[in-house]
């Protein structure tokens, strides 16, 4: 147990919900669904009052109806949340450096070695807390461990607006009567597998050999029983260190208009830009994910000739990969995410000539930037055509 280590995995509760009852005061205190109403609709989100009737995200909105029916059902607002998000981003960035995001509503963050400058790690915590709840106007759950399986674990431990905090001593309490599925990469066939030879908790997992796993659960065998053990030496790694930095969205029904889909491929291509300028960086690599109502997942993916961070040229290639797989192979989807990779630092390798149209959409990313960072990302909006 690598205890010298101290970690925090920050997850804002019902963050699309809860946004939705703070921006409309009379939704407070009452069971609301995020997500389309209409055929085929999914739950996007689900705030802590209808979850006590059992409805929850990715749920068909039909059968939340049923569990709800009087639940207030209102449609998703991406743009806001994003914005909502990049200022946590920035209160997450005051309190480390290493900062690594999971979704618009959650991250790891490194603490370590940070008490001197910060104070104890449960005290920085409930400033943390503190801080959304003053400048967002919302609460996070935070968990406290020597490492991240554990401090994600701890997180989910005491919603909504939880904080709970995990030594290395309390490892041997917490784990064993835990269900299985609480380790990560232990989905429904897993645990059938696994609940066939008796195996139920995370104790019962102890107690077999890794022979016996291998078998049920083949190569993830070693790591699952690392995790049950509390074991996990995956460092927290910001987008700076990262080797690919992306974004992606999930919608709460099968898109099937091309041009909605490249309004939020769009809006994704320009945080992406961010981020990579945010930490100094260009990418060569430029990659397309697509996910359909089945779950059929494809990607595709263009390598630039000149490594870049400027939104103009990321657009242009991210663009260029969709309108080719649209052209060709259209259907319906459920998520569409763009990344970067081959990532370098800027100056690394400098063109011998300066090309003028980049050195002007270098000024405008950096305009745009400074723009988003002090008025949110609704306060500027680009036209598409970049490319």
């Amino acid at each position: 147990m690598q205890a010298t280590r101290t970690i925090f995995h920050v997850d804002m509760d019902a963050f699309f919900a809860s946004i939705e009852q703070l921006d409309d005061p009379s939704l407070r205190g009452k069971p609301v669904l995020v997500g389309y109403d209409g055929p085929r609709g999914v739950v996007a989100a689900a705030s802590y009052e209808a979850r006590a009737f059992d409805c929850h995200s990715a749920q068909p909105m039909s059968i939340a109806k049923r569990r709800c029916p009087h639940a207030v059902i209102v449609p998703v607002r991406f743009e806001r949340y994003r914005e909502v998000s990049q200022r946590m981003f920035a209160i997450f960035d005051e309190f480390s450096p290493v900062v690594e995001p999971l979704s618009v509503d959650e991250a790891f963050l490194d603490l370590t070695g940070g008490e001197k400058l910060l104070g104890k790690a449960e005290a920085v915590a409930m400033k943390l807390k503190a801080r959304a709840r003053a400048e967002l106007g919302l609460t996070a759950s935070i968990g406290v461990a020597p490492n991240k399986f554990l401090a994600k674990l701890a997180s989910d431990l005491r919603k909504p607006d939880g904080l709970v905090v995990v030594r290395a001593g309390d490892v041997d309490a917490l784990l064993p009567p835990l269900p299985v599925t609480k380790l990560w990469g232990v989905g429904p066939a897993t645990a059938e597998r696994l609940r066939l030879v008796g195996v139920r908790t995370i104790g019962d997992l102890r107690k077999r050999s890794l022979d016996v796993l291998n078998k049920l659960v083949g190569g993830d065998a070693d790591r699952l029983l690392r995790l049950a053990h509390g074991l996990d030496d995956r460092p927290v790694v910001c987008d700076r260190e990262a080797k690919s930095i992306g974004q992606e969205q999930t919608f709460g029904v099968d898109v099937s208009a091309p041009d909605e889909i490249r309004r939020v491929l769009f809006e994704q291509v320009e945080q992406v830009g961010r981020r990579l300028r945010k930490h100094a960086l260009s990418a060569r690599c430029v990659s397309l994910k697509i996910r359909y109502g089945d779950f059929e997942t494809i990607s595709r993916s263009t390598t630039l000739k000149e490594a870049t961070s400027g939104t103009a040229g990321l657009w242009a290639a991210a663009c260029g990969l969709f309108d080719a797989w649209a052209g060709q192979s259209f259907r319906p989807v459920r998520l569409i995410g763009v990344s970067a990779a081959q990532l370098s630092s800027h100056g690394a390798q400098m063109s011998l000539f300066v090309n003028p149209a980049d050195e002007k959409q270098k000024r405008v990313d950096a305009v745009a930037d400074r723009i988003t960072a002090k008025f949110g990302a609704s306060a500027i909006r680009r036209g598409r055509g970049l490319s």
